[in-house]
């Protein structure tokens, strides 16, 4: 997909709405400085664009029962596509995955996982993360806790 040019204007829509996901046309518009109309156009372009991709409301893990997070490293015995896209589609279907990246470097992915303690991340471990077909190592560290944590990106 071509990347799209994006003016100062485009980049003062993205900064707002990454901000606050339910602000309204009319106070985005004169938070940027055009009028509603331009301004919506602006921001449904960015959509059909694919730079905004979706809105959503962030939860604190912790409020709802989520305290522990682990960040697991797995590595492969086989890295070959038909291996990678079985394991791939396996942890799409584990809620507790919230983020799974393909790396470079001594893992083969690095997972970040959410559970509401140590007990139930080695069910997860154990009973699912370990199960996978080519599955050879699993290296986990615990967060003590966030320092940075942002859904906002640069713009």
């Amino acid at each position: 997909m071509p990347t799209p040019d994006l003016d100062s204007l485009d980049r003062r829509i993205l900064e707002h709405v990454q901000s606050d996901g339910r602000i309204t046309n009319q106070e985005l518009s004169e938070r940027v400085g055009l009028s509603p109309s331009p301004c919506l156009r602006r921001l449904k372009q960015l959509e059909s664009d694919g730079v905004i991709t979706r809105y959503v409301a962030l939860v604190d893990p912790e409020a709802v029962g989520l305290g522990v997070t682990a960040f697991v490293r797995v590595r492969l015995d086989q890295q070959g596509d038909r291996h990678l896209e079985a394991f791939e589609e396996a942890v799409t279907a584990f809620p507790e995955v919230m983020e799974c990246y393909l790396m470079t470097g001594e893992a083969d992915y690095q997972l970040r996982v959410l559970v509401p303690s140590l007990g139930m991340f080695e069910d997860f471990l154990r009973s699912k993360l370990t199960r996978i077909g080519g599955v050879a190592q699993v290296t986990t560290s615990f967060a003590l806790r966030p320092v940075v944590y942002r859904t906002k990106i640069p713009v």
